[in-house]
């Protein structure tokens, strides 16, 4: 065996490898050329690896079994991410572009679900997924630079979060490939191509880390600050940079320094400590490195890794040192688990290394007895492991045994430089050797990680079968308190009691009448549908023993009778007072109970008639059973004044529903301009103009909106009664009320909304709220008075509009009815700054929304932003979907084209013609009307959109829609009025298809050029200070050369020539044809050189 070269005392870590785990990928069948390991993950528990065929294989670490396996049919995985505080949540990218969140449901023994499925990046490459260090939320990053997050739902949230599905948002869009995405306490940190970008996740804040870019895959990542003196310090961040540097940087992404390790890298490489080879030292002095760090990882104690595809770096940027680097081949990915590491090689092939200090590399390779190998690092690595502070880890005596172990025929030179080692160490300080000695005085120790001193047996004084048989003790005796706490964990799992009182709750549950609300959590099928049947049973059952009880008992009956001849005797004689109250008790109390009754009964009446399909189907059918189920909700439910103003004569209900819904058109325009000022001015000025066609009823402004229930109601009857009442204001507002007795559907809103379905409400709101404005109205005033006790109040009130965001985007899952409140205080209080901010609560809330609560222009501004987060494949076809009802495009393009324009004055002329280069304006919303141009559609919309943007002005939408309805001649004739020749250049202009088009182009421009002069001789010549730039003008000189360059110069002047155009070339002109003949000619003999020559060759070939 060679000679040992020594490492300089200056290395004092390790890579080394224990493990093989070439069993585990036999095991698994990924060591075979089909099937490959194409990524990787690791956590405290767990070893992912995914698959090229879909598979993702998770392997318990404490003994490398494998426990379960994720398939996927959308790609193989191309991305794994474990989620670091807990690990029942694991993260997986596909090839096809899907995001999938699994919660593994070990601790319940579950079976594996997917909790989150993210589609937003499919059909690009993901590059990058990183976890939330707090909260169930995955960030993910791909090649066309979009950076969105999903979030996880789970049952450990809270009672029916595992049920929910949150939307997926988009954070940004970099500028090129996302490399390596990072996340600490609150802050997204992206690396691109490019930059690194710093997002302040909670207030959508975003910086860049330094001012100079890159070209190329460089990586970035947080370092936590969490040691010694540093505890409780924001974390730092670290850029790669080209040339082996890396910048440092605060946690607000400015730049604090540079570290240079281009002259520190020009050592040689530590070698690697395996079981595969003799490791091989090179002292030999190596020349600076260039190196491009594609990733950053945090790793061990205050450490940064990187690598390349033949190397591991290992630096400490505290002091800006290499700790080591060390060559390994075809590194493809690596994952790392504090001061463990997992290399994933192009191969296929894994390599779990550990970074260690060399003593401690040494004590692990004794226990493995690795004799040569634990040699070879003592003879390496002599001048860490000779002095005194390593005897704590590997005392004298061990050394001597070491030396044992090793043959002399074999290893002969091993042997004498380790003697010479030997010969070299130091004692163990003398604090540590007068500790030693109190333990024993016979006996060696080393200390644990976790501070305890192992205690270790020299020779002749203790032998080591009784210290294996005390560590196999200690052992055994960890292992039954492992079990002991597991099977302790089961029992207060078992025996809990707020997990009893749950079991029980559910079982009660199964069997629950309507009048108990039932649980937020949904039930299983078989158990939700038993429920159902039990609870109809149990209403039907009782509804019938009440009906007997009432057609039985005739004094029920009678009671209203009753009531009247008292209040008659009252007002004849005066009664004793001691008699009127016993006729009080006797005769009121129980007509309470008797109201509810027959409320009870007339709904379920009404229910089971409309349950007829010849009823439901039939307005006129459905208004009559409606209205007879609304005479008795009056008479139970109505407010109190209407109530006692009728107590005189119950005949008189209807009278008064009818008194109460009678319009007074002379009062209506004044009333809703006392009752909604700013409604009118601000949120609707296109209505200032049509007041006489707002009319309200006049319960409008004589009853408020009731939100809550004027007596108690069973659940049962309130589930019904909502349905009912939900369905008599559908039916009202869309339906023609012929009978004059019904409510108005705003009346109704306003004094039954505690009974309504919020959700179809809203939904009704949206449908009908240009026909029946004031039942949107009525529908917010009512939402705010319901949502008026929210914590968010009062957050809103503050005034502080990216608290306020942050508190609605708390309340998910949103209802969107009190979202939609929530949304009118802010705008009310923000404006234009609120209502940018409401395109992060889509699809929850609707543009519909927005254009109901916002002025116009804000609700532009909204709409802008909207489209324009989404990504530039996707805008066409999610503004689509926007568009419904299909009027709403030619709304929408007549709002864009009236705000943040030009004036008409600079775009058009008196008489309606286009200005010259008035195309070039820019308009505020240019992006958003050329997706609304863009928008497929119908000929005669088309036609109206064409229209609308030539009367505004917007001449490039009108030649893009003149192109798509083939009128041709029309956008030729303004573009030679425009007078700017690049919108005859594709793709953005449109281009001359034949010579009879190059014929009309060239006549309108001879037109328009003659009528310049006619006006120049009038009014004399004019110059746009000296910047007039003829090349660009649509002159017949210009199209002429375009011709030519396309067609040749001789047939250029022939069409001249026939269109009647005589032109006198200019010299410049002329010299572009000159040239363009010549090239024209040689170009011909070039051809008919090859076409000879082709010839000649197949003749030879043929004879």
């Amino acid at each position: 065996m060679p000679q040992i070269a020594v490492v300089p005392e200056v290395h004092s870590h390790i890579l080394a490898e224990f493990d093989c785990l070439d069993p585990l990928l036999s095991t698994l069948r990924l060591d075979s050329g089909r099937l490959k390991c194409t990524c990787l993950a690791v956590s405290r528990k767990w070893l992912a690896l995914g698959t090229s065929a879909g598979g993702l294989h998770l392997i318990q670490r404490e003994g490398w079994k494998q426990r379960l396996i994720l398939t996927h049919k959308e790609g193989s995985i191309t991305r794994v991410s474990c989620c670091p505080h807990d690990e029942d949540f694991i993260a997986v990218a596909t090839s096809q572009g899907l995001v999938v969140v699994w919660e593994l449901q070990l601790e319940r023994r579950g079976r594996p679900e997917r909790v989150s499925v993210s589609g937003e990046h499919r059909g690009q490459a993901i590059t990058a997924l990183c976890w939330d260090t707090n909260a169930l939320r995955v960030f993910v990053g791909d090649s066309a630079g979009k950076v969105s997050y999903l979030r996880a739902g789970s049952s450990k949230l809270g009672k029916g979060s595992g049920f929910v599905m949150f939307p997926v948002q988009t954070v940004t869009t970099v500028d090129s490939k996302v490399v390596q995405l990072g996340y600490q306490e609150g802050r997204l940190l992206v690396s691109s191509l490019s930059r690194c970008y710093l997002c302040d996740t909670e207030r959508e804040k975003f910086w860049r880390v330094g001012n100079k870019e890159r070209d190329g895959e460089y990586g970035a990542c947080f370092f936590p600050q969490n040691k010694g003196l540093l505890v409780g310090q924001p974390p730092l961040l670290y850029c790669a940079r080209p040339g082996s540097r890396i910048w440092e940087a605060s946690f607000n992404g400015e730049v604090l320094s540079t570290h240079q390790f281009k002259q520190v890298l020009a050592c040689p490489p530590l070698p690697l400590i395996t079981y595969r080879n003799e490791p091989q030292y090179n002292p030999g002095q190596r020349s600076p490195q260039s190196v491009a760090f594609p990733k950053l990882l945090y790793f061990g104690d205050q450490n940064l890794l990187s690598w390349t595809d033949s190397a591991i770096y290992i630096f400490t940027p505290h002091n800006g040192q290499v700790l080591l680097w060390t060559e390994v081949k075809d590194v493809l990915d690596i994952a790392v688990y504090r001061n463990e590491l997992f290399c994933l090689h192009g191969s296929g092939r894994l390599s779990h290394l550990s970074l260690l200090s060399v003593e401690r590399c040494v004590e692990r390779l004794l226990r493995l007895e690795s004799w040569p190998l634990a040699a070879c690092v003592c003879c390496m690595f002599q001048h860490t492991i000779v002095i005194g502070r390593a005897r704590k880890s590997v005392p004298i005596d061990r050394f001597e045994h070491l030396r044992s172990q090793l043959s002399s025929s074999t290893h002969h030179e091993l042997i004498g430089q380790l003697e010479d080692v030997i010969a070299k160490l130091e004692p163990l300080d003398s604090a540590c050797s007068s500790r030693r000695s109190s333990i024993s005085s016979h006996e060696s120790f080393n200390v644990l990680d976790c501070g305890i001193y192992r205690v270790i047996s020299r020779r002749g004084s203790q032998s080591d079968e009784e210290t294996s048989s005390l560590i196999n003790q200690s052992m055994s005796e960890e292992e039954r308190l492992k079990e002991f706490s597991f099977a302790q964990e089961e029992d207060q799992v078992d025996h809990d009691p707020q997990s009893s009182e749950r079991m029980e709750a559910e079982r009660s549950e199964q069997g629950l009448q309507f009048h108990l609300p039932l649980s937020f959590r949904p039930k299983p099928p078989r158990i939700a549908l038993q429920a159902v049947k039990d609870s109809v049973s149990s209403f039907v059952k009782k509804t019938t023993e009440k009906i007997n009880t009432l057609q039985m008992n005739s004094e029920l009956w009678q009671r209203p009778d009753l009531r009247e001849s008292a209040q008659a005797d009252m007002s004849a004689t005066s009664a004793p007072f001691s008699e009127e109250a016993d006729i009080e008790i006797y005769v009121d109390m129980p007509n309470t109970e008797c109201d509810l009754v027959e409320l009870q009964v007339a709904t379920e009446q009404a229910t089971s008639q409309i349950q007829d399909p010849l009823v439901l189907l039939d307005p006129d059918f459905l208004g009559e059973t409606l209205q007879e189920w609304l005479k008795v909700l009056e008479r139970v439910l109505r407010p109190a004044k209407l109530t006692e103003s009728a107590a005189g004569d119950p005949s008189d209900v209807d009278a008064a529903g009818q008194d109460t819904g009678e319009h007074k058109p002379e009062e209506s325009s004044e009333e809703a301009a006392e009752r909604f000022p700013e409604e009118k001015t601000e949120m609707f000025p296109e209505m200032e103009s049509s007041d006489s066609h707002l009319t309200l009823d006049s319960e409008t402004r004589l009853e408020p909106v009731r939100v809550a229930s004027p007596k108690t109601l069973p659940s049962d009857l309130l589930v019904h009664l909502t349905q009912l009442a939900t369905l008599y204001t559908e039916v009202s507002c869309f339906g023609k009320q012929a009978n004059k007795q019904a409510l108005s559907c705003t009346t109704f809103l306003r004094r039954y909304f505690f009974l309504l379905d919020q959700e179809r409400i809203r939904r009704l709101c949206l449908l009908c709220y240009q026909e029946q404005q004031e039942v949107h109205s009525s529908f917010i005033e009512a939402m705010l008075d319901v949502t008026q006790s929210s914590k968010v109040v009062e957050v809103i009130e503050r005034g502080d509009l990216l608290k306020s965001l942050r508190y609605l985007r708390e309340l998910q899952p949103w209802s969107a009815p009190h979202l939609l409140a929530h949304l009118h205080r802010l705008y009310e209080k923000q404006g234009e700054a609120a209502v940018r901010s409401f395109s992060q609560f889509y699809p929850t809330i609707t543009p519909t929304d927005v254009m109901w609560m916002a002025h116009r222009s804000h609700f532009l501004a909204y709409l802008d932003n909207l489209v324009l987060s989404q990504a530039e494949e996707h805008k066409l076809s999610f503004l689509q979907s926007l568009l419904d009802p299909e009027s709403l495009r030619q709304e929408w393009l007549e709002l864009a084209l009236t705000h943040d324009a030009p004036q008409s004055c600079d775009t058009l002329t008196p008489d309606g013609q286009p200005r010259w280069n008035s195309h070039c304006f820019s308009w505020g919303y240019g992006r958003l009307l050329s997706l609304l141009i863009r928008l497929p559609t119908d000929l005669s919309s088309k036609q109206k959109m064409a229209e609308t943007c030539r009367s505004h002005g917007y001449w490039t939408g009108y030649l893009h829609l003149c192109c798509e309805m083939h009128r041709r001649s029309e956008a030729f004739a303004t573009i030679c009025q425009l007078d700017d020749i690049s919108l005859l250049e594709e793709p953005e202009g449109m281009a001359p298809q034949d010579l009879d088009e190059w014929r009309l182009l060239i006549q309108l421009a001879q037109d328009g050029s003659c009528a310049a002069e006619q006006l120049a001789g009038v009014n004399g010549r004019a110059l746009s200070n000296g910047s007039a730039d003829c090349s660009r003008k649509v002159s017949p000189e210009n199209l002429t050369l375009r011709l030519a360059r396309t067609v040749g110069p001789e047939r250029a002047m022939a069409v001249l020539e026939e269109c009647g155009v005589h032109l006198v070339l200019s010299p410049h002109s002329q010299l572009v044809c000159e040239l363009l003949k010549v090239a024209e000619k040689r170009q011909r003999a070039t051809i008919q050189a090859m076409l000879e020559r082709c010839d000649r060759f197949l003749w030879s070939q043929h004879a």
